[in-house]
């Protein structure tokens, strides 16, 4: 017989509830721009108890490694509502874009999205100016007059090392990403009390 979920015990519905709410800390109005996606959006799944356990272990990942953070879209939408709270997200944007940028196979969509890219974050002044030295931004400044996938690279990994060794740190002290982990640990360390005995269906 397959189970509703109206069927689990209160408790674990609730466990689930406040799990979402604890990660709204970071997701409150958090939203990216077209070239960065919709990592903005947090994808939440607490119709399965398999979800929360995968949540569960996604969030304990994210204090693994800052790689791990990045391939997450639950880390990198927490980590970029984080940063807008110190006003320092144009980072994590710029690195996204720089993602999404080397996607792109048309040489014209290419050159437009790099100069687009320049525009927002790399020149002097910039809407979104990241923090990287004079050098790096003119080096990108001639990479542009040839628009490779790789024009970025430099700025880019200057950013991330930057995030990495700055920006990270601080999010993994946080009180909210400690209360959030803190949860992760107890849910995963009591998978029993939410795991339905025979297969769910919704």
């Amino acid at each position: 017989m397959c189970r509703t979920l109206s069927a689990f015990p209160t408790t674990c519905l609730e466990r689930a509830k406040e799990f979402k709410t604890r990660l709204g800390i970071f997701l409150h109005k958090s939203e990216l721009g077209s070239d960065t996606g919709n990592v903005g959006k947090f994808e939440w799944g607490s119709k399965h108890s398999k979800d929360s356990k995968n949540f569960s272990e996604d969030v304990l990942g994210w204090r693994e490694s800052f790689d791990l953070l990045l391939s997450s879209k639950n880390g990198v939408a927490a980590f970029h509502a984080f940063l807008k709270t110190e006003f320092s997200e144009e980072n994590l944007e710029f690195w996204l874009a720089c993602e999404e940028f080397k996607k792109i196979r048309s040489a014209a969509k290419l050159a437009s999205r790099a100069q687009r890219i320049f525009e927002e974050f790399v020149r002097a002044e910039a809407p979104k100016e990241v923090n990287i030295d004079h050098e790096t931004r003119e080096l990108t400044r001639t990479n542009l007059q040839a628009t490779t996938a790789a024009c970025f690279d430099v700025a880019q990994g200057k950013t991330r090392t930057l995030m990495e060794k700055d920006s990270y740190p601080r999010f993994l002290k946080s009180p909210a990403y400690q209360d959030l982990a803190a949860q992760a640990a107890a849910a995963s360390a009591s998978p029993s009390s939410c795991s339905p005995a025979e297969p769910l269906h919704t």
